[in-house]
């Protein structure tokens, strides 16, 4: 693995202070989502900048199901044209859910959520996980079976069983949930996953790594991590 020793937010705080100019990403935002653009304010990222575009899904839901996946991925050509005059070095839709289910393809060069997981991932030499999300498990086990496709092996996952209102889900909640874990898989794991933009996982991140003496990385983490190595073309 190849993550710097004080963990995620300081492998991200170092790939933002090395960058030579701004850095400029378009994110793509369910329409409900308020923890994107909450959590990657916090992070002190002086040069790479942040541009959202809402989209909203025919369905007009907020619960994740296939009208809610769909109708992201179809309203994305529409939000995308409305960054065209800024110049951004890498898209992404803010869904991680989106990203390992089926739907109409997204505009070229348009990364998920999902996308920028595996690229950290992968950056960090990282083959084992442990997954937490807020979904209904079928969806968990979706992103089980799409991370081990790529190459990645869930060793245990746990989630909430929720379709919806992940906003809502507390820190203490987070922490419970990842204590449902089974302890033998976190030791052998080489990093955590909280999977999903929805949820306020920030509070956590820090409390984690230092519980488990190794990274923890969460889907707004994962898209800010992609968008601070997109001036080294990681991304384009």
């Amino acid at each position: 693995m190849h993550p710097l020793p004080d963990g995620t937010l300081a492998t991200l705080a170092a790939l933002d202070a090395g960058a030579d100019r701004t850095v400029r990403a378009g994110l793509l935002l369910p329409w409900a989502n308020v923890a994107v653009e909450t959590e990657l304010s916090r992070l002190g990222l002086r040069h790479t900048v942040f541009h959202h575009a809402r989209l909203v899904p025919a369905s007009r839901t907020t619960a994740i199901d296939a009208s809610f996946w769909h109708g992201l991925r179809e309203a994305s050509a529409q939000a995308l044209d409305s960054l065209s005059h800024v110049p951004l070095d890498a898209v992404m839709l803010a869904c991680t859910s989106a990203g390992f289910t089926d739907g109409p393809p997204l505009p070229s060069g348009v990364f998920t959520a999902f996308d920028a997981l595996l690229l950290a991932l992968t950056e960090a030499a990282v083959a084992r996980v442990v997954l937490v999300t807020p979904y209904p498990v079928p969806v968990t086990e979706a992103e089980a079976a799409a991370l081990a496709e790529a190459g990645v092996e869930v060793l245990s996952y746990a989630s909430l069983g929720l379709a919806d209102g992940y906003p809502e889900v507390t820190p203490d909640q987070i922490l419970a949930l990842v204590g449902q874990l089974s302890e033998e898989a976190v030791e052998s794991a080489e990093a955590v996953v909280l999977s999903c933009t929805g949820w306020h996982t920030l509070p956590v991140i820090t409390e984690l790594e230092h519980r488990f003496g190794k990274p923890v990385l969460s889907s707004n983490l994962a898209m800010a991590l992609l968008a601070t190595r997109a001036h080294a073309g990681v991304g384009s």
